[in-house]
């Protein structure tokens, strides 16, 4: 059986999708990201929380607070990026579920009374949101450049509050010269699918 999906949007989103590491200097338009943002939002999420909150780094001065969190060896990326985002999890996130999931507006009582509860669940979710936002932001025809290696409690102190875990840092932008890395090597269907 094939993809409904048409092959060339298959190749943008999957098979020539790829992290990139430098990036012209063509800005990335609020309106951009908020075409990202109204495609990606209806991606699922458990009873519909929708934790992922986007932080975008913009201004020069807080360009230079975040590369200051970063590894070595993305700093020099992440400041030549035209945008910069931190998808971070709003561990609050319960405070919507009135609003987002109208149908048993109790749910917010009922299962995310507690903190570490909150926090599981808007990890998990959030993540899951962060895996549509890199789709999204190739849906727009940039690349994105996602990234885990910052320092977390930093980003945190520096950029979000108690409530706000931050989970990656993706620089988006229409790809540079050598954006890529030589393509690594992916796991078989027989690695990963186990039938029983």
């Amino acid at each position: 059986m094939s993809l409904v999906l048409d092959p060339a949007a298959q190749d943008l989103l999957f098979r020539e999708a790829r992290t990139a590491n430098t990036f012209t200097d063509e800005p990335v338009t609020d309106e951009q990201v908020q075409a990202v943002y109204d495609l990606v939002k209806y991606g699922p999420t458990a009873f519909n929380q929708s934790p992922l909150r986007v932080t975008l780094v913009r201004s020069p001065e807080a360009r230079e607070r975040l590369v200051r969190h970063m590894a070595e060896g993305n700093r020099p990326k992440t400041a030549a990026a035209p945008l910069v985002a931190i998808l971070s999890a709003d561990n609050e996130f319960h405070e919507e579920l009135p609003r987002l999931f109208p149908h048993f507006p109790a749910a917010k009582d009922a299962f995310f009374s507690e903190r570490a509860v909150r926090e599981n669940a808007a990890a998990m979710n959030a993540t899951l949101q962060a895996g549509y936002f890199l789709i999204g932001v190739r849906a727009a025809g940039l690349a994105a450049g996602p990234m885990t290696g910052f320092d977390f409690e930093g980003v945190r102190k520096e950029f979000l509050d108690d409530d706000h875990n931050p989970l990656m840092i993706v620089n988006i932008g229409r790809p540079g010269p050598d954006a890529w890395f030589p393509r690594s090597p992916r796991l078989t269907y027989e690695d990963v699918v186990t039938t029983v």
